[in-house]
This record gives structure tokens, sequence and C-alpha cells, in this order.
């Protein structure tokens, strides 16, 4: 890998007025950022609504001769996020796969869409919307 200074001289081999289209840095880092998130494995980080920081999940039994569990909502909500990101990883190996016709494909992405309409519940954690979980919509 070389590096070149910003302030180098090049040499203009064919030079385009007006042809192209131009993009802005700002869209090639949006269409960079969307291509990572979407085939790559690594994970955003992803905030708790701050009403429930430092909040417990209790789970009481309906026999009350049984001990009730608490659980920090914080480790409860990874646990959720980190189902979501395995989710996601399973959406792209199935997207990518050889192995899969077209409607294999599919029916494996609507089950798991309908996962993650099923855990649409816990949306209610998650403090941005855009990092919620999204369902199959109706038409």
């Amino acid at each position: 890998m070389e590096t070149i200074e910003l302030d180098s001289e090049f040499e203009i081999i064919e030079a385009a007025e007006d042809e192209v289209d131009t993009v802005s840095f700002f869209e090639v880092e949006s269409s960079l950022v969307k291509i990572l998130k979407k085939w790559s494995d690594v994970t955003e980080v992803i905030s708790i609504a701050d009403k429930w920081k430092g909040g417990k999940l209790i789970l009481e039994p309906g026999d009350t001769s049984l001990q009730s569990k608490e659980i920090p909502i914080e480790s409860f909500f990874h646990k959720i996020t980190m189902v979501r990101d395995r989710l996601r990883v399973m959406e792209q190996k199935i997207n990518s796969s050889k192995n899969l016709d077209e409607q294999e494909k599919i029916d494996l992405q609507q089950y798991i869409t309908r996962s993650y309409g099923s855990l649409t519940t816990f949306n209610v954690l998650f403090k941005l919307k855009t990092q919620q979980f999204v369902g199959q919509k109706s038409s």
C-alpha cells in the first residue's frame, strides 16, 4: 500500500466534463455503511431506552411457593439484541447460499420475518426506533 499526499501532482489522462454523475462523499459513505451493515458480522451499537437503564426484569411464578427471578434489564436487552444479530447473520447466509433455490430462500426468509414480528414486543426497550424489530408489513 502506498500513501499519496493530498497535494501531490497527478497526470490527467482523460477529463470528463458534465458527462459523469457526481456523488458526494456523504452518499458514498452512506452506501458503504449500508453494505457493511447488510453483509458483515459486525454488530452496531444498540442503546437501551434511558427509562430502562438500571432497571430489572422480575419474573414471578404463578406458584407462590417458588422463588421469583430478577435479571438486570440491560442483560436481558443484550440477549434480545444478540438474537436479532444472529437472525440477521442467518438471513445473510440464506440470501448468499448457492445450495438453496430461490423458493427455498423465500420460504426461509418468511420464517425470519415472522421471528422479527414475534420479537416486536421488546421494541419498547430500544432507544432508537430505527433499531427496533420489524415484522411483516401489512399491505
